[in-house]
């Protein structure tokens, strides 16, 4: 470079991403660099991979602009170029006028000396699990909101059946709903359709069931509970998607035999447990990953699927569990300046994988495990907040040893240290309570 940076990468390129429009830098034969500027279709895509593979290119940068940049980043993938995706923040232009080309040339420059960093992609059969626990989040939250207006719609109505009963999805709950759409009106009619196990009065149910019925009102309640089936089909369809992609990860893996998971043990739900999968996902984690991650104290099997989704399976990608709590955003941001500390808040930004484990440690607050101990008692001394972010750090170290080393979750280590724990505690309330005896 003409200013004396080091060069690192003599073959790259620099692509700005646009939802319309992508600008592709390269450097010129003559000095200086070319631009070419193409629309955003897939011909055009594989137009850039081309022009790219006609001119030498090694390696190519691009922003992580929205979505924009899949498409692209998946065609260059295939064809053997090393892609740099990059945080926006890193390649921020100079001052000046902001057009495309400049942009593109901008990377191009920041990617040619090795100043961009990687953004962690995970392998391509993982992506592909990604997306569908990712699209089974979404299908989950959308059965949620149908569920929020089914319940709204019944106390429109002023039936307040929802305040009686524990869960209207249950077996008693949508049995009323669907005798209520049916025209059934009297109270009396559906408490009999009440479950045995139902805590509440017979009298404080049929009070709850006397409403003041209005159509508008039975028909958002009507779609509102068609809208929540609809969702939880398309959810058993998404859970069989993520089965048969288990399914061929581990045949891969154990090079075609795959017979004990054919024959498998008929699959149980979990009682009291909702938007659970419909099979034995344990199995087919433990199958591709090596060491089953539910048995860590909070870790669920949806849990573990969505994470190990998110992570992948490839640990050596960051160097130690400090480095992976890190990119976790589970870590706190520390500034230093003039050999002081300025700030150690945490960053703001969006990490999926490590707000799976902050609400896995979340769900701690009752749990008797060392873990969950751990848990209570950092929340004693910082706060709710500061004990969830130390946990899921603490998981964190926990899961990146397991799939690291392939080494089953050692429970009984951290019960050790849980005694030890309780021996010096008790030793210090001791030595206080002497203290007090000898000033009293």
């Amino acid at each position: 470079m003409g200013s004396g940076l080091p060069v690192f990468n003599p073959h790259a390129a620099g692509i700005d991403i646009g939802d319309t429009l992508h600008c592709v830098a390269i450097n010129g034969e003559h000095g200086g660099h070319e631009v070419m500027t193409t629309k955003a279709y897939t011909c055009d895509l594989k137009e850039i991979v081309e022009y790219l593979k006609n001119n030498g290119i090694t390696t190519a940068a691009m922003e992580s602009t929205g979505v924009y940049w899949v498409p692209l980043y998946l065609l260059l993938e295939e064809a053997g170029i090393d892609v740099y995706l990059v945080n926006a923040s890193h390649v921020k232009n100079v001052s000046g006028r902001k057009k495309d080309d400049t942009d593109a040339i901008w990377i191009q420059k920041l990617h040619t000396c090795g100043l961009l960093q990687k953004s962690f992609q995970p392998e391509e059969h993982m992506r592909i699990l990604r997306n569908y626990t990712r699209q089974r989040k979404k299908l989950i939250e959308m059965g949620s909101q149908s569920v929020r207006r089914m319940q709204k719609a019944l106390e429109l109505m002023n039936v307040k059946i929802h305040t009686v009963i524990s869960d209207i999805l249950g077996k008693t709950g949508m049995s009323m709903i669907k005798a209520i759409l049916e025209g059934e009106r009297d109270a009396e009619v559906l408490s009999a359709l009440c479950d045995k196990r139902i805590k509440a009065s017979k009298t404080e149910i049929v009070k709850s069931l006397e409403g003041v019925w209005s159509e508008e009102y039975l028909f958002i309640l009507d779609q509102s509970l068609e809208a929540y089936e609809f969702y939880q089909k398309q959810m058993k369809s998404c859970d069989e998607k993520i089965k048969n992609h288990l399914l061929i990860q581990t045949a891969k893996l154990k090079e075609g035999d795959i017979t004990s998971f054919e024959e498998g043990i008929e699959y149980v739900p979990r009682k009291g447990k909702k938007n659970q999968v419909d099979f034995n996902v344990e199995d087919y984690l433990k199958g591709i990953a090596g060491v089953d991650l539910t048995k860590v104290d909070g870790i669920g099997s949806v849990t573990a699927l969505d994470f190990i989704s998110e992570v992948g399976l490839d640990m050596t990608k960051w160097k130690d569990s400090n480095y992976f709590a890190a990119w976790l955003n589970l870590t706190p941001n520390t500034k230093i300046t003039g050999g002081k500390i300025i700030s150690s808040r945490m960053m703001k930004k969006k990490n999926r994988a490590g707000l799976i484990l902050r609400q896995a440690a979340s769900g701690l607050v009752g749990s008797k495990s060392p873990i969950g101990d751990f848990y209570r008692r950092t929340r004693a001394r910082i706060g709710g907040k500061g004990a969830v972010i130390a946990t899921a750090h603490k998981l964190s170290k926990i899961l990146y040893t397991m799939m690291l080393t392939k080494t089953a979750y050692q429970h009984e280590i951290l019960i050790q240290n849980q005694q030890k724990d309780k021996a010096e505690k008790i030793r210090k309330l001791e030595k206080q309570l002497e203290r007090l005896k000898r000033t009293a």
